[in-house]
């Protein structure tokens, strides 16, 4: 009998442990990548010049990890990640996040062309202005050649430096980024198989901008048939309103829950998020770095270190869509360009 109850006890306590809430706090681990400097000016980071940005330096694994100092400094910032990880408590875990930005889209040519005032009110609505098309934009030569810069890099640090490749790779579900992650990964000697991930709230900041319109979830099989698609991904773009967009707060409020979700559910290390410039920001303010724009093509490793931490989180009050400033006919061009 006293073991019976005892059991019961167990077991009751095992759901009530079960049900307790708690959250994920986010921080990023300075010092490794010089992305994470105040001094590091993003306008002119090349991260090909720079190694992904890693820091040349020592670290306090590299007497076990390589006695002999033969390791490249990516294999041993992949120990130095391991040693985090396996000496950490249950509730801490660290990652390696690239954020890729998608390389230049026909919308990112079109701004240009008429100016940020008159594309935000009134040719970002349009589908497209008769010669090329911008919603869902595609990439053009230009982005597609900077997706292979970033392959060819990725090439050149697997042969020469032995870096440690993604072992997940997720997606915003906007072509152009499905296409950059492609035209970077596919045909690398990677550690992992190259199988991407299209996650719904990795997508750009929702604006009422055709460009950031997704398309179907046939499309995506159609299109993109070797990707997987996460679970509960709607068969019609349902976040998209035309003429709203989100607060950043909102926005901010999606990227955490995104960002949750791979951090309680992916248990690989090392990881790559293909985005936007938009949700890559977004993406920062959430894990605590500083802000460090990216140019189309660019990519940022980022150390991320992630805590659980029991009872409920701080209250973030979601907002609703507001509504955007538009323009009754297309502006003038800017004199530059007319």
């Amino acid at each position: 009998m006293r073991s019976s109850l005892t059991a019961l006890a167990a077991t009751l306590l095992s759901v009530a442990a079960a049900r307790l809430p708690d959250y994920i706090e986010y921080s990023t681990v300075t010092g490794y990548f010089l992305q994470d400097d105040a001094k590091t000016n993003a306008s002119t980071f090349d991260y090909t010049k720079e190694n992904f940005g890693l820091i040349s330096r020592q670290y306090d694994t590299d007497a076990r990890s390589d006695p002999w100092n033969r390791h490249s400094q990516w294999q041993r910032f992949e120990s130095k990640v391991n040693s985090l990880n396996a000496h950490s408590d249950r509730h801490t875990q660290y990652k390696v996040i690239w954020f890729g930005r998608h390389g230049e889209g026909f919308h990112n040519v079109a701004e240009s062309y008429y100016g940020t005032p008159a594309w935000n009110c009134y040719w970002s609505l349009q589908d497209g202005n008769g010669t090329i098309t911008w919603a869902d934009a595609k990439l053009t030569q230009n982005g597609i050649d900077q997706a292979k810069v970033a392959h060819s890099f990725w090439q050149q640090k697997i042969k020469e430096d032995s870096i440690p490749t993604p072992q997940s790779f997720y997606t915003s579900p906007l072509t152009r980024c499905m296409s950059t992650a492609e035209l970077t990964f596919s045909g690398l000697e990677l550690q992992h198989p190259f199988v991407e991930t299209v996650k719904e709230l990795f997508r750009e900041g929702i604006s009422g901008h055709t460009c950031d319109r997704r398309q179907s979830k046939s499309y995506i099989r159609s299109a993109f048939p070797e990707y997987k698609i996460e679970k509960g991904f709607t068969e019609e773009d349902e976040l998209f309103q035309p003429l709203k967009a989100e607060t950043a707060t909102d926005q901010d409020i999606r990227t955490k829950k995104v960002l949750d979700d791979v951090f309680r559910n992916d248990g690989k290390t090392f990881i790559s998020v293909t985005s936007h410039s938009g949700e890559i920001s977004s993406i920062l303010r959430v894990l605590g770095h500083r802000t460090f724009s990216l140019n189309t093509g660019a990519v940022i490793p980022v150390l991320v270190k992630a805590r659980t931490v029991g009872g409920w989180a701080p209250k973030a009050t979601a907002q609703p869509y507001t509504p955007i400033s538009t323009c009754a006919s297309a502006p003038p061009l800017p004199t530059a360009t007319a």
